[in-house]
């Protein structure tokens, strides 16, 4: 295998490349820092880059592994979203507001090291990770590798847009709303929100009052499960990605709020997901659930504004915060605090309501986006109110899963005739991980997705 191919191999297949000998860490993460190099003036994916640091943990994993050493993750090349702590720098989480130094690795960078992952970089987010895309006024647009006219998503945008790029082997994100599964289906990737505090998030504790998770983006599913298997050690997810059984699988193309349309390219990929489960001898049914939409969104957006608020008030420089940015924090410090408590008093009702569609079936199969990827700078000239409402309609099937906590993905589904690609969501019940990870593997098998590569960045 040629290094351009070790790059898009994906985690699990770099790991093992490595552990036979066919491919050493060193060359490996220096063909990664060689295509960064290349590519990522256009794609702006990385924050920083550390070069240096990254060869000479890629030559400890090789040393390692001379003396007989072995780990999951052994000199495979990773990335961090910006708002995962590292020792010595700040959590800068896509602002120029944040001067204050994070005095150690967050336990989930912690546990990446411990499994041997090089740590090649920290990717790109939009500020306090409040849209589904990755723009800033002072770092740019971090741009879509499929099409660098697009978006790669947000708020993971720069971990989804190295990844796809062939940047890194793996990288993680954060959901709050859907910040990983937008990103992922907006690069073509296969995208893991686990259930809440599945994957801790120490030393941040209850993030954006529990609507946060952090979670794998990745090529193949099994480089997900992989990754699980190090954050979440206890379940062998690894395992689940090839099981055999049968699932009774719910489809529903009901957004989370009323008047809201959906892209015939969306409607078909669900359906003809659907149509591929049942090939695949699922029990696949229609079902519409009432998920409470009007109250739920409602109560989700005052959470949301509420959430940016509190997070700008702990901000070094909240003055260099981009305008819109200090706009939907204002919207947030203006909630009446009755109407704050009354949304987070909601979440128990909600999530038990939500969770009855589990009764009867194991997965939940929906849209991630109601239209295919934004081009960069598309709500730019929008006023703050109307971007929030555009995006609260583009991610409508998203926000209730942070609520709930329960787990969430995005899996490829194709492409648009125009080359973009396409996803849909599977949810699962509480600790279902597992569930998803068995039905995403069976669509992979049945329709590879990594076959075919972003053409911007061969």
């Amino acid at each position: 295998m040629d290094l351009t191919d070790a790059c898009f191999a994906g985690a699990a297949r770099q790991a093992e490349l490595m552990r036979s000998g066919a491919l050493t860490a060193r060359d490996l993460v220096t063909e990664c820092l060689r295509r960064i190099d290349r590519h990522d003036r256009r794609l702006n994916a990385f924050r920083l880059v550390f070069a240096r640091q990254a060869l000479a943990d890629a030559e400890h994993a090789d040393a390692l592994r001379a003396r007989g050493h072995d780990a999951p993750l052994l000199g495979v090349p990773v990335a961090v979203k910006e708002d995962i702590p590292l020792a010595g720098l700040p959590t800068t989480r896509g602002t120029a507001a944040v001067e204050t130094t994070a005095p150690a690795d967050a336990e989930i960078v912690r546990r990446l090291r411990a499994a041997g992952a090089v740590i090649v970089g920290r990717t790109r987010m939009p500020e306090l990770g409040l849209w589904p895309h990755t723009e800033t006024t002072w770092a740019g647009a971090t741009r879509n590798p499929w099409s660098p006219g697009h978006t790669p998503g947000g708020s993971s945008g720069g971990s989804a847009a190295a990844v796809a790029a062939g940047l890194v082997g793996a990288a993680i994100g954060t959901d709050g709303a859907g910040s990983i599964r937008i990103p992922a289906a907006c690069t073509g990737l296969f995208g893991l929100k686990p259930h809440r505090d599945l994957v801790p998030l120490t030393p941040g504790t209850h993030t954006w009052g529990g609507l946060v998770a952090a979670g794998p983006i990745t090529r193949h599913v099994r480089d997900a499960a992989l990754l699980l298997d190090v954050l979440a050690p206890g379940r062998d997810h690894t395992a689940a990605v090839t099981a055999h059984r049968t699932l009774r699988v719910a489809v529903s193309l009901r957004p989370w709020g009323p008047g809201i349309g959906l892209h015939q390219d969306v409607r078909d990929a669900v359906l003809d997901t659907a149509g591929l489960l049942t090939d695949l001898g699922h029990d696949v049914t229609r079902l519409d659930p009432d998920l409470r939409e009007l109250a739920g969104s409602t109560g989700f957006a005052a959470r949301y504004l509420h959430h940016a608020a509190d997070t700008e008030a702990t901000l070094d420089r909240p003055d260099r915060l981009d305008r819109a940015t200090r706009a939907v924090a204002a919207l947030g410090r203006s909630l009446p605090a009755p109407a704050v408590r009354a949304a987070l008093a909601q979440q128990p009702g909600l999530t038990d309501h939500a969770n009855r569609v589990f009764a009867d079936h194991d997965l939940l199969l929906t849209p991630v986006l109601t239209r295919p990827p934004l081009r960069v700078g598309q709500w730019r000239r929008l006023p703050t109110t109307a971007a929030l409402l555009a995006a609260a309609r583009l991610t409508t099937f998203l926000p209730l899963w942070n609520i709930t906590g329960n787990p969430a993905a995005a899996v490829p589904a194709g492409h648009t005739r125009t080359g973009l690609p396409l996803s849909v969501q599977l949810v699962a019940a509480p600790d279902g991980e597992p569930t998803i990870l068995t039905a995403a593997g069976q669509l992979q098998r049945a329709r590879p997705w990594t076959d075919r590569r972003p053409p911007t960045t061969p």
